[in-house]
């Protein structure tokens, strides 16, 4: 019975930033867990390499960049039209802005984390709704960061875009919870992907350090004393998505082996 709530047959999810470490693990988690799935990246190889892995011939792809959310809204309404599916899930997923100050970032930097983010949750929400509202049914899920509680340091841009998204999500569970339509958030900690290895080596770089001594840093942070993997995640977004979370909205999930200290 518990299996039964966490399956997904018969539905249909898109998934942005699918061929990542953390869209590549949801990807697979909702596959295996029943859906029919519209796969998101930049980069058509992997998306062709990640069909192969998934090994459902219903699952599709489109190739879009996140930094031009008008051109990602163009696709994805095409596809919509033309293949006349219809999408009761959405994983709003993207890499996100690269290390910095605050105060060294330019205006185009935020701009083009801002498009990246909340402009294209924007965009693809207006594209699932209407149909969310006409089953009564609906879960958008937004992958951010930790630092909506708790900001990182020299991630200046990233913190700030991530805090955006979450109020944005919040607003949103509000005006459309009254149609079934749940929005949650779920805020990953350290997790095992290239974005976290760059900002170990970024952080080395600064400090004139080695990648394992900030890395060995970092776990030592950690309750948990271990870096996360993105299956975690994965198993935190089925639960959003699936029938165990009907009575869940407006929440942000922290997933970080008990990092966080403010909640």
């Amino acid at each position: 019975m518990v299996d039964d709530l966490l399956r997904l047959d018969g539905q249909n999810a898109i998934i942005g930033g699918a061929t990542g470490g953390i869209g590549k693990g949801i990807a697979k988690k909702f596959s295996d867990a029943g859906a029919d799935l519209l796969l998101i990246s930049r980069s058509e190889e992997k998306l062709k390499q990640l069909l192969l892995e998934l090994n459902n011939s219903k699952h599709r792809y489109l190739v879009a960049n996140y930094e031009d959310p008008y051109k990602l809204e163009e696709i994805v309404r095409n596809e919509l039209e033309s293949s006349g599916k219809k999408y009761s899930i959405i994983v709003n997923n993207t890499g996100g802005p690269p290390s910095g100050k605050v105060l060294d970032a330019n205006n185009e930097d935020f701009i083009r984390a801002m498009n990246m983010h909340l402009i294209c949750n924007q965009v693809m929400a207006k594209l699932v709704i209407p149909h969310m509202k006409e089953i009564g049914d609906g879960r958008i899920i937004n992958i951010i960061s930790t630092s909506v509680r708790q900001p990182i340091d020299n991630l200046g841009v990233s913190n700030s875009t991530r805090a955006a998204v979450a109020n944005w999500a919040k607003t949103l569970s509000n005006e459309v919870g009254r149609y079934g339509i749940k929005v949650n958030n779920i805020l990953p900690g350290a997790i095992n992907t290239q974005r976290l290895e760059q900002i170990i080596q970024n952080k080395a770089d600064k400090l004139e350090t080695t990648y394992d001594n900030v890395e060995k840093q970092m776990i030592g942070s950690i309750p948990l004393g271990r870096i996360g993997d993105p299956d975690e995640i994965a198993n935190g977004a089925l639960f959003l998505a699936s029938q165990m979370s009907n009575y869940v909205s407006g929440i942000n999930l922290i997933i970080d082996g008990g990092r966080t200290r403010v909640h």
